[in-house]
């Protein structure tokens, strides 16, 4: 996506053992992250680099949206200054029933294929790396006024994951970040290309890997909406209320006069609780 802070898609178009209290380690430990005290939201997103005004989400009261993602964090960020991300637009966007998927865009992989995220590679000790960023995640998260139970999306953009080291150095990462996240009661996503990120970690939590997302947000540009149809993720993963699915980047969408450039969701999924 041009500028935001998902950027380009190649390919578009189980953790630890659940411990109490803590969101479940493994899409298969818990199906439904609801009894763990997940929120769930069913129903059409948008993501956008900036956050959009409390205004133009009122405008955007006449669409079919409900959900907006939101980079609110992490070095990786395209649109690093968010002037209408605070706590009061947290608070309004609550009051209007809209919901937030806040998406943290950390350091990337070195075999990344966008070159626009090549200057945040993630660096020689992989899962420590991810803790730190994981946890900076749950406080840039809680002092936007969001709760435990939140989920909270890491955006890992497209990588070789042909390049061995790399790819391995890469999941390393996400496990790091996922643990430090869910141990702070909080719910991990992870968002990456369907062909690419997700893909990876699908062979992962085949294989028996711990420390892996609780919930799965795919980018496949086809223009086809499909949450559990998706051919890179067994039928059963992530399953039920654990996805999402990207289907349509950059592109214009005007409703009550106000035009923002949007990626295109449908969701089933924990979003973000606000206090």
């Amino acid at each position: 996506m041009a500028g935001h802070g998902l950027g380009h898609r190649s390919g578009r178009g189980p953790g630890h053992r659940h411990r109490r209290c803590h969101p479940a380690a493994s899409a298969e430990v818990l199906p439904d992250p609801r009894p763990l005290g997940a929120k769930v939201f069913k129903g059409w997103a948008f993501d956008t680099c900036h956050a959009p005004s409390l205004a133009t989400l009122r405008a955007w009261n006449s669409s079919r949206y409900r959900a907006v993602g939101v980079y609110y964090a992490g070095r990786g960020r395209a649109c690093a200054s968010q002037p209408n991300l605070t706590v009061s637009w947290m608070r309004g966007v609550k009051s209007m029933k809209w919901r937030v998927l806040p998406i943290f865009v950390g350091s990337q992989s070195p075999c990344v294929r966008n070159t626009n995220k090549k200057h945040v590679p993630i660096g020689s000790k992989p899962f420590s790396q991810g803790q730190a960023e994981g946890k900076d995640a749950v406080a840039r998260a809680k002092a936007l006024s969001l709760k435990k139970r939140s989920a909270l999306y890491l955006d890992m953009e497209a990588y070789d994951v042909k390049a061995t080291s790399c790819a391995a150095k890469t999941l390393s990462f996400i496990r790091g970040w996922n643990r430090a996240v869910r141990s702070r009661g909080f719910f991990p996503g992870f968002y990456s290309s369907a062909e690419s990120g997700v893909r990876h970690v699908e062979q992962a939590r085949r294989a028996g890997v711990h420390d892996l997302p609780s919930v799965m947000w795919f980018a496949r540009w086809n223009g086809k909406p499909s949450l559990y149809g998706e051919s890179t993720l067994a039928k059963s993963a992530w399953n039920p209320h654990r996805r999402i699915h990207q289907y349509r980047g950059n592109v214009d969408v005007t409703h009550g006069g106000r035009t923002l450039r949007i990626d295109r969701n449908k969701v089933d999924a924990p979003v973000a609780i606000i206090k």
